[in-house]
């Protein structure tokens, strides 16, 4: 994993999005990294992932009080967040996972 896990994240996200518009034409998901949270206050960078067909949004959150946690959670883009992350290590988070949440969850 890079130093920077924004940077790590961005990567894996730009290759999981090349591979899920190759292999699914009807999944053109939207990436944006969100500043909101830092802007609040709050230390964490937000990547969201949207699905303007299903409406239906991946939430990505590194917060610098978890340091190596990846936060994540689907749900839809009316809901934006909802309550309730799951965690997971990020050392196991990698682009075929998220290629296969985005084809899961937006296919």
């Amino acid at each position: 994993m890079s130093e920077d896990p924004l940077k790590a994240l961005s990567d894996m996200a730009s290759d999981a999005h090349a591979r899920i518009q190759a292999a699914h034409e009807h999944i053109n998901p939207v990436v944006e990294v969100r500043r909101g949270m830092r802007d609040a206050g709050i230390p964490a960078d937000v990547m969201t992932i949207d699905c303007l067909r299903t409406h239906r949004r991946i939430t990505l959150i590194l917060h610098d009080e978890q340091p190596g946690l990846l936060l994540y959670q689907f749900v839809t883009m009316e809901d934006e967040v909802g309550d309730d992350f799951r965690q997971m290590a990020l050392s196991e988070f990698d682009s075929a996972k998220l290629f296969d949440w985005m084809q899961d969850y937006f296919g």
